[in-house]
């Protein structure tokens, strides 16, 4: 019998999970939402004597076997597996069904009879998680009698893209197989069909490969279980039986092990092995391997040393033998030039070949790979970086930095992977950052992941089709256990995995509140130390200029919360529609829970103030990484979130050395701008800020200097006002804060 037991316990879970809360309505709870459900009439009732039936040359045993095994764990009983018999449960692979396409199913339920159908063994694997989850769904079994009542119904179900996938940092932390099982039964559960492993960069080597020992007895181990503490130190390495020593890998049995229990749920392992950037722990341990020859100098890998690629070549060898994925993952991202200029090996390579820089040597490099990767009936697949310097002939580029590498390898007739930092990087953080554990950086809320579509509107019809789909990825830089890992996936991998199953017209926000609700519940049951959502209230504005007032917006991850909230000193009112403000306001808002109000309460000033919509003149440029809304930004009425990346900061890797022109000379009392500290990713406050003020543009006199107060070792999230008031008349104002390290970010500038 097929091993199943540890993904069906799942659905015990659920059914525990779902006691207190049974809808009325008797709506479904199914994630990913299938392509059609067409409802009918009375119920199926299943209980001790359903049978399943079973054809006598066997076809569905496997799945009839997984069904049981969910039943039991629910009820504690399972069916009689027959080849006849009256109300049955039947699953039939039928070659014509759906004209080929592996992953579709049908799920048919009626008065009578259950029946899957597909026409392949994962057609009916995903249609058995689908009846999986009906039967987890409290509201449709009774407990008392140990029977079900499953409505009469058809799922017509097939998924959007065909990979689904979940990205998994093994390297900075490591995560024992048993992990990796438990990640593969919940992908399987949320019909996801691709692990990215992650399994080599500077932190450690985590797989065994026979020919070069010395990976996994030194590379495998650090001195130091915090990552940041080892990143920011010496970067050594050491060998297991060394005092506090870090780290471990997978044997090739427990690879196999791994990749075997992926194939039962029907799902896809990638290897990736990076190269020939993220490679210290290589160069260390092999200098030869490196341009300088000599360990902890560089992290590249040498491209004119031909034992460089015997090196790689064995490697992969082994890979392959291990992992029957059809893609193999290269990396080949974020690599330094540095050690290539001086390196004699490596110019002497660029012109022999005739390459015109370093990014061509790289390049150089990822086509000889994906040669010999093609030559073993494999395709090479890398990060977007392998575009640099000219994409080798039939590789899959990830598309990580936004989608504009995406964008360029669709429209050169490549393969596409997306999975932009801004809605598939799981190691950002999911809730006020404030609250949370360390993260790099960032705010991605599973709503924001839930409102990704994977295909890019600049592209045609034609080059859309080489958008295979999305990737979740978790970096583990600042996640050390299992615990912290299961916290940072869930329940975002569920909005990812209805991103790319689910059509797009079938997404409703509202709806899959309801839904994740019920999910998160589940979750917890099965032992997930899922993220539990947070009373977190997203005030939206929208300036109107007409009226010269801001329309207020108040939303929320939770289904159907009560907000309540108050203007300035007001009366405390509930929140029911959208409301006006005019001037500026101190607004206050919180969730009211069982008549409990949340300790998360949102206090927030709008403005809509005498600079909006004037001229910005930018004396030093902002980051085209971060232009925001470009020019306009300044002004334009709209105030940060808690994240740099959300459009409406304005990022510098200079001063902010602005002016704004108000038109005409006026009295003035008023200047006042956000800035963000957050050191992990390198977003630091200004050192001061110095506002002045001019009537013709010509003669300024400074009316304030505000000297930062926020420390540049504070490590959480800090978004400061730099406000000052005074007295004078002008029309220009013009604003300076000078930049302290790094990058630092600006929303808006109100002037009263």
């Amino acid at each position: 019998m097929i091993q199943y037991r540890l993904l069906c316990v799942v659905w015990a879970g659920l059914m525990m999970a779902c006691s207190t809360s049974v809808p009325q309505d008797m709506e479904l709870q199914l994630i990913p939402q299938p392509k059609q459900v067409v409802p009918g009439q009375g119920n199926f009732k299943l209980n001790e004597n359903t049978v399943l039936k079973i054809a006598s040359e066997g076809e569905g045993k496997e799945y009839g076997e997984l069904l049981n095994t969910m039943i039991s764990a629910i009820a504690g009983y399972e069916l009689l597996l027959r080849d006849e018999g009256e109300n049955v449960i039947q699953f039939v692979i039928d070659t014509a069904f759906r004209s080929g396409k592996a992953e579709a199913y049908q799920l048919q339920i009626s008065p009578g009879s259950i029946s899957v159908l597909a026409n392949s063994s994962a057609g009916l694997f995903y249609g058995t998680q689908t009846l999986g989850q009906l039967l987890a769904d409290r509201q449709f079994y009774q407990a008392g009698k140990k029977r079900w009542n499953l409505p009469v119904l058809t799922i017509e179900d097939e998924p959007v893209f065909s990979y689904r996938g979940l990205h998994l940092d093994v390297s900075r932390h490591f995560f024992p197989k048993e992990f990796v099982m438990k990640c593969l039964d919940l992908m399987a559960n949320y019909k996801l069909n691709r692990l990215h492993w992650h399994l080599t960069d500077a932190a450690g080597w985590r797989i065994e490969i026979k020919k070069y020992p010395e990976l996994t007895k030194r590379a495998a181990w650090r001195p130091q279980a915090n990552y940041m503490d080892w990143w920011e130190g010496d970067r050594h390495y050491t060998t297991e039986d060394a005092d506090g020593a870090y780290g471990g890998f997978y044997t090739q049995d427990e690879i196999r092990e791994v990749v075997a229990y992926a194939a039962r749920r029907h799902i896809t392992v990638v290897p990736e092995i990076e190269m020939p950037g993220h490679s210290e722990e290589v160069v260390s341990i092999y200098p030869q391997l490196g341009c300088y020859g000599k360990p902890y100098r560089n992290g590249e890998l040498c491209i004119g040393n031909e034992e460089t690629f015997e090196f790689v070549e064995n490697v992969l060898t082994e890979v392959m033998s291990l992992f029957p994925s059809e893609y193999i993952h290269i990396g080949g991202d974020e690599a330094s030039t540095a050690a290539w200029k001086k390196c004699q090996k490596c110019q002497k390579r660029m012109k022999e070949n005739g390459l015109k820089n370093e990014k061509e040597l790289q390049s150089y490099m990822i086509h000889r790979v994906e040669k010999f990767l093609n030559s073993k009936g494999r395709k090479l697949i890398g990060w977007d970086e392998i575009l640099d310097g000219g994409l080798a002939p039939d590789a899959t580029v990830m598309s990580w930095r936004g989608e504009s590498g995406g964008i360029k390898a669709a429209r050169m007739g490549h393969d596409v992977i997306m999975t932009p930092g801004g809605y598939c990087y799981f190691d950002s953080y999911q809730a006020d950052p404030r609250t949370q554990p360390a993260a790099i950086g960032g705010f991605l809320p599973y709503l924001k992941v839930y409102s990704y579509y994977p295909v890019p509107e600049e592209l045609t019809p034609e080059e859309g089709k080489h958008i295979l789909g999305a990737q979740a990825n978790v970096w583990a830089e600042y996640i050390p256990t299992t615990s912290h890992a299961e916290y940072m996936i869930f329940p975002r991998l569920l909005a990812l995995s209805e991103v790319v199953w689910s059509p797009r017209e079938k997404k409703e926000t509202e709806d899959f509140k309801r839904r994740i609700a019920y999910h998160i519940g589940w979750l917890k049951e099965k032992g997930v130390n899922v993220f539990t959502l947070s009373d977190h209230i997203d005030m939206q504005t929208e300036v109107d200029t007409l009226n010269r007032q801001l329309k207020i917006t108040f939303d929320a991850e939770k289904y159907k919360p009560e907000i309540r909230y108050q203007i300035d000193d007001g009366q405390e009112q509930v929140y029911r529609r959208p409301f006006y403000v005019k001037d500026s306001a101190r607004i206050k808002a919180f969730i009211v829970e069982n008549g409990k109000p949340s300790e998360e309460v949102l206090e927030s000033r709008v403005d809509y103030h005498r600079a909006i919509g004037k001229k910005v003149t930018y004396q030093k440029r902002y980051s085209g990484s971060y232009p925001a809304a470009g020019t306009g930004t300044l002004t334009d009425g709209y105030r940060g979130g808690l994240t740099y990346g959300d459009g409406r900061w304005q990022g510098f890797l200079a001063d902010v050395d602005v002016l704004i022109d108000l038109d005409t000379v006026c009295n003035l009392n008023y200047v006042s701008a956000n800035f963000m500290q957050l050191t992990g990713p390198g977003v630091y406050m200004p050192r001061y800020v110095v506002v002045s003020v001019s009537v013709d543009g010509v003669h300024f006199q400074e009316v304030a200097r505000i000297e930062n107060q926020v420390p540049s070792g504070e490590k959480s999230l800090v978004i400061r006002d730099f406000t000052t008031r005074f007295r004078a008349r002008g029309r220009y104002v013009k604003f300076f804060a000078k930049r302290q390290n790094g990058f630092q970010f600006i929303d808006e500038i109100v002037v009263y």
